[in-house]
């Protein structure tokens, strides 16, 4: 498990196959998929917009050892895993505060999800080998759900109808019923030491890390299987994320090298490496799908910040806390939230990005999360309305 010890973290994977030294953690996705389709759907383009400098405008104390940090669907707030305290903080995003006591969960909290309709929270227990399920509106834990040993990355289906644990320690997935808060049938085995997960924003597939083996395995959604061989991304990776378009997902290499993988989601491919900070860890594309935050471990606690449209990293890195680790977006991509392990805070971004539309409510129909997504709402998006009940379905990328 995680340890500070002078200027070092150090993580010793108890249970886990000899995974010692260099911290190792997941943050989570919070996807604006709905409205990029929209627009996709609609004719719009979502265009980069021009480059400004991002900078840290606020720092905010929470508890000890924090490592994963979910906002808020709605924007309002967000939670944040203090490992070190077994516990939550919720921060206003109004005012940059934390407010009411933090809520006491497993033991060495890591991973953290928002359902994706804002009303609970998935928070996994590295030392508990559990779940722990908030209720948003009570700020209180109404379920702890059994999951393999060494639980780290956590995500939901978009459809809301699933969730998947990445269990460390038993190379497996522990799928979710989310909305029983139940386990689904047997675990999935995926390999020795599966870390970051997340959802394809069409919540066909789901991309795992697995850090000992160097590779990602990917889960066919419908049937909880795996589909295709690994595919190879080599070091010590960390952190997955989809962009919003379903197109590529970026892997972070943990080691002290710091790159990130492209992968090309219609080929399961790397097609390209990216030279980051040493030692990344949590991966976030903004809402509007132009930009990438990589939290950097070392030397000092970097974000590196990628443009999306060509791959290249833009700018100095950003400096924040020590220790970094996860990363997340405001819903509409104005701010980014970073995990500070060391320095007990999280880092607000200023991100330069010109705000991105709110995300229509979302409806999902059939028993599992493979079944297609229907919007029954007006959506207005640029200025285009779309009559309610109109039918959007996604299509799986091949």
């Amino acid at each position: 498990m995680k340890k500070l010890v002078g200027n070092e973290v150090v993580v010793v994977a108890v249970g886990a196959r000899g995974r010692t030294g260099g911290r190792r953690r997941f943050g989570t996705v919070l996807s604006r998929v709905v409205a990029v389709v929209a627009l996709a759907v609609l004719g719009v383009g979502v265009a980069s917009p021009a480059w400004a400098v991002p900078a840290v405008t606020a720092t905010i104390p929470v508890g000890v050892g924090p490592s994963g940090v979910a906002v808020s669907p709605d924007g309002t707030r967000a939670y944040v895993t203090n490992t070190a305290g077994d516990t939550v903080s919720v921060i206003n995003l109004a005012t940059n505060t934390v407010v009411g006591p933090p809520i006491v969960v497993g033991d060495e909290p890591y991973a953290i999800a928002f359902s994706p309709n804002g009303a609970k929270v998935y928070v996994t227990n590295g030392s508990s080998d559990t779940v722990s399920v908030i209720n948003v509106a009570t700020n209180t834990v109404t379920a702890t759900i059994p999951t393999g040993t060494l639980p780290f990355g956590v995500a939901f289906s978009p459809n809301g109808l699933k969730a998947y644990v990445a269990n460390f320690g038993t190379n497996t997935i522990t799928v979710i019923n989310a909305v029983t808060d139940t386990v689904l049938g047997g675990e999935v085995l995926v390999g020795s030491g599966p870390y970051g997960v997340a959802f394809s924003p069409d919540g066909t597939r789901a991309y795992v890390v697995i850090s000992n083996l160097g590779t990602v395995r990917v889960i066919d959604v419908a049937t909880d299987t795996l589909l295709g061989l690994p595919i190879a991304v080599g070091g010590g990776p960390i952190g997955v994320a989809f962009s919003p378009d379903g197109t590529r997902a970026y892997v972070t290499d943990g080691s002290a090298g710091g790159t990130v993988n492209v992968i090309s989601v219609a080929t399961s491919t790397v097609t390209g490496t990216i030279a980051v900070g040493p030692q990344p860890q949590g991966v976030r594309f903004s809402p509007d799908g132009t930009r990438a935050y990589v939290a950097n471990l070392q030397p000092a606690g970097t974000v590196t910040v990628i443009d999306v449209a060509t791959n290249t990293v833009v700018g100095l890195p950003i400096p924040v806390g020590a220790s970094p680790d996860g990363v997340a977006f405001s819903p509409d991509g104005t701010r980014a939230y970073v995990a500070n392990f060391a320095s007990n805070t999280v880092s607000v971004i200023s991100t330069g990005l010109a705000a991105f539309p709110a995300a229509p409510a979302l409806a999902a129909t059939g028993a599992d999360a493979s079944g297609p997504l229907v919007f029954a709402a007006v959506l207005t998006l640029a200025g285009v309305a779309v009559a309610a009940g109109a039918r959007l379905r996604i299509i799986r990328q091949r």
